[in-house]
């Protein structure tokens, strides 16, 4: 089992930062531009049985991924794992974490590829680069939007 975690300091509170999560465009907003995914559906929100629908390109083959949300306590975490999709297991925990008025917002992967460790060993690295490319992002775009929430443009 290989694992990933990102972790950012997001200067909103823990409500913020979830209901940010909670927004119907969520995987439209936190989806890089240059990645080659096209978000088939989202249905129920945050709550365990949620599904978010996928079609993503590994080179030039469509590849269908369904994640369902197994876990969810609000304002705390909620989990997805892969039911179809490239990958042999997925486990995606997102942690909200008060630190003062401040949230730490955590997501932490556990995964496999499919063809084992042989795989494993050859494209971890890849994984791993995808991975940290696609999470920058979303903690990048969480932190503006929730930040921006609670310090709103001055009107002209």
């Amino acid at each position: 089992m290989l694992h990933f975690e990102k972790s950012s300091l997001i200067d909103a509170s823990i409500d913020a930062v979830w209901r940010f999560h909670e927004r119907q465009d969520i995987l439209q907003i936190l989806t890089p531009p240059w990645q080659p995914v096209q978000i088939i559906r989202r249905e129920g929100g945050l709550d365990v049985g949620a599904i978010s629908e996928f079609r993503l390109w590994i080179g030039p083959v469509p590849v269908q991924w369904v994640a369902v949300h197994t876990e969810c306590k609000p304002n705390q975490y909620f989990v997805d794992e892969q039911q179809t999709g490239p990958m042999a297991s997925w486990h995606h925990r997102h942690q909200f974490e008060a630190k003062g008025l401040q949230t730490q917002l955590t997501d932490a992967i556990e995964f496999s590829l499919p063809g084992g460790q042989p795989i494993e060993a050859l494209l971890d690295w890849w994984v791993r680069l995808r991975l940290s490319d696609m999470f920058d992002y979303r903690h990048q775009v969480t932190q503006q939007h929730c930040e921006a929430m609670k310090y709103p443009a001055a009107a002209n």
